[in-house]
């Protein structure tokens, strides 16, 4: 049987009073604050979620009107008002306190989206909810997306790219700067001997001169000429002006040419320390798809060098626009006139380097006619600053001027002849034989030709690169001497160029025949051009200075000064240098205009055929200290002398 209890008058009455507050509250109007985990936060909250991942599942949709909204189709709708930002979804935050107002909810949350070029395009929106309790629904409308979109309307990118930024040289002059070019076209239906056209075209580009490199490929001209549309023109090459100027008369009346007048980006010449500086060309299909943040089709694109290395700093930031478009006829878009957002385009920054317009003409024209890769470095002495970094034609856009790694043959005996002359081992008048052959431990050692010079002083077997005499000094170096008189030029340590650089790899502790092959430059010492010329430019100065290529931006972390070298040694070493160039293996450069040059020749053999040889010439002339290499170049007098010899005489005039 169910007990009863009573109700106490004075419990009645209270309840009846909280209960009448609550309903006048209620009727009174809104209701503002936190509405608890039951209230709308929660489904706010799905909904940012939802949208920044694309599934809205867990969100319930309704018209202002009332009527329900399928939760696939909202997503559909968000992606088609996002329009030409819907791939990549903004950060959404929700920002303050919901307001309810009987069935209605309204809360504020802040949207970020990512835009190209590093912008960022923030803003805050409203949006309102429908239901009571812990049920409520987000109420669908264009403007959850920007309070400025309609039902048709979805966001579209505008993109400013920013002017791009110069590469300098060391007076602050623009390296690479609009330059006049003429894109050389074809119109096929002017064409009735595609052939014979190609005939023409082809013997007009080879007489240009300096000859193209890359060569003008015009074996798909034909099929090209076929396949294109009657009325379109048909892009054949793009020619400096001056190169054009020279085969004009060959090319400008045959059938069907055209000739547009155009500027580019260019270096001063088609060579101008070329695979340094890199090169800007149209955005390629690799950068789009690697790179679709940041680059768009047309824009202009570092490769290689510094060029490629600085791109961001020297492209700048593009700007970026934020506007509203909705659908027109056939297909197409028209703006609404409403702008969003706008991020002004920011210029680049440019690239100072230290190098000098004409000792790098002078290196470019030097290495001209070498059909061998070759390279040549040349160092300002009194600073380090690098002039010129050029590589030869064959080298095919390679840095090898930086960055080969190859034996220095003879011109390291500069490197052991410091060693032997600070032990004390050698003065230039000692007495070193020089035999035809030496045999170390077995091994045979030879000279070039096989050549004898008997008992001479030291200062001739230098001269004259006796490789038996130097071999029969080895011992004098000690197991890592080498090494040590390497290091005291800079070589192998830790230089900071900016760019990729080799400084080389001395050979240390070997056994007796590896001992005499590094004292002449063979064996597991390898360098690069470079590193001889910073070693040369050493000697020359009396200390090692890093060798210097950027001065805005400057490098972190150059390598530290050298310890001074020994002053006598120095001095002697001098003197064995200029002997080389007075009566030894570089006597071509005795004429030379200008201040007494200095130097030392090598061969370098690179596999176990000794007809096999690089070839090398290192040396100084006034305030210049150089190297010069030949890949597979045979003898250096034959070779890498002339070169040494074609860019002093560049220099001097």
């Amino acid at each position: 049987m169910p007990v009863s209890y009573p109700v106490h008058p004075r419990r009645q009455s209270r309840r009846r009073l909280i209960a009448a507050l609550a309903v006048a509250l209620l009727s009174a109007g809104a209701v503002t604050g936190c509405s608890g985990e039951d209230g709308p936060e929660r489904t706010v909250d799905a909904f940012l979620g939802g949208w920044r991942s694309g599934d809205l599942r867990a969100v319930g949709f309704v018209e202002p009107t009332g009527g329900r909204v399928p939760a696939d189709e909202v997503t559909k709708r968000l992606r088609a008002l996002s329009g030409e930002l819907a791939a990549s979804p903004p950060t959404l935050e929700r920002t303050g306190e919901i307001k309810t107002e009987g069935d209605i909810a309204t809360a504020r949350f802040r949207v970020t989206w990512p835009l190209p070029g590093g912008a960022r395009w923030t803003y805050d929106n409203p949006l309102r909810l429908k239901g009571g309790g812990h049920e409520w629904q987000v109420i669908w409308e264009p403007s959850l997306v920007h309070e400025k979109l309609e039902a048709d309307d979805h966001l579209a990118l505008r993109r400013e790219v920013a002017p791009r930024a110069a590469v300098l040289d060391a007076a602050g002059n623009p390296i690479v700067a609009p330059r006049p070019v003429v894109r050389v076209q074809v119109a096929p239906a002017e064409v009735t001997d595609a052939p014979g056209l190609v005939r023409r075209l082809d013997a007009a580009f080879k007489a240009i001169r300096p000859a193209l490199d890359p060569p003008v490929d015009l074996g798909d001209l034909p099929k090209r000429l076929k396949a294109a549309d009657r009325n379109a023109v048909v892009e054949v090459v793009t020619l400096r002006d001056e190169a054009y100027r020279q085969i004009k008369p060959r090319i400008y009346d045959l059938p069907g040419t055209r000739f547009t007048s155009d500027k580019l980006l260019l270096a001063p010449t088609r060579e101008f320390a070329r695979a340094l500086l890199g090169s800007v060309d149209p955005a390629q299909a690799d950068d789009l798809q690697a790179h679709p943040d940041r680059y768009a089709r047309g824009d202009l694109v570092g490769h290689g060098g510094l060029q490629g290395r600085y791109d961001e700093r020297l492209r700048g930031t593009p700007g970026v626009t934020v506007v509203t478009e909705r659908p027109a006829a056939e297909g197409t878009t028209e703006p609404t006139g409403a702008e969003l957002f706008r991020s002004d385009p920011k210029a680049g920054q440019p690239v100072k380097t230290t190098l000098d317009v004409a000792t790098q003409n002078a290196a470019d024209a030097a290495l001209r006619g070498e059909k061998r890769r070759s390279a040549l470095v040349a160092v300002r002495i009194g600073d380090g600053a690098v002039l010129a970094a050029a590589n030869g034609p064959g080298a095919a856009g390679e840095n090898l001027a930086f960055t080969a790694q190859v034996p220095p043959g003879s011109t390291f005996k500069m490197v052991s002849a410091l060693r032997l002359l600070d032990q004390g081992a050698v003065t230039p008048q000692t007495t070193v034989a020089c035999p035809k052959t030496a045999q170390v431990d077995g091994r045979i050692f030879k000279n070039s030709d096989d050549f004898e010079l008997g008992a001479v002083p030291f200062a001739t077997d230098f001269a004259k690169s006796c490789n038996t005499a130097f071999t029969s000094l080895a011992p004098k170096l000690g197991a890592d001497g080498l090494a040590q008189a390497g290091r005291a030029l800079g070589l192998e340590a830790g230089w900071d160029l900016g760019v990729d650089a080799f400084t080389g790899k001395v050979s240390a502790n070997g056994g007796l025949t590896e001992q005499a092959a590094a004292a002449i430059g063979q064996g597991t010492t390898v360098v690069s051009p470079l590193a001889m010329a910073g070693a040369t430019a050493a000697v020359a100065r009396g200390r090692f200075e890093q060798p210097r290529l950027l001065l805005d931006p400057a490098p972190a972390k150059p390598a530290p000064a050298g310890p001074a070298l020994k002053p006598e040694s120095v001095a002697a070493l001098k003197t064995l240098m200029r002997g080389v160039v007075t009566g030894g293996t570089g006597a071509t450069l005795a004429d030379v205009p200008g201040d007494p040059v200095h130097g030392k020749t090598g061969t370098a053999e690179y596999d176990d055929n000794p007809a096999h040889t690089h070839a090398w010439f290192v040396g100084w002339q006034g305030d210049v200290a150089f190297a010069v290499f030949v890949e597979q170049g045979g003898s250096s007098t034959a070779s890498a002398v002339p070169i040494a010899e074609r860019f002093l005489r560049g220099l001097a005039g």
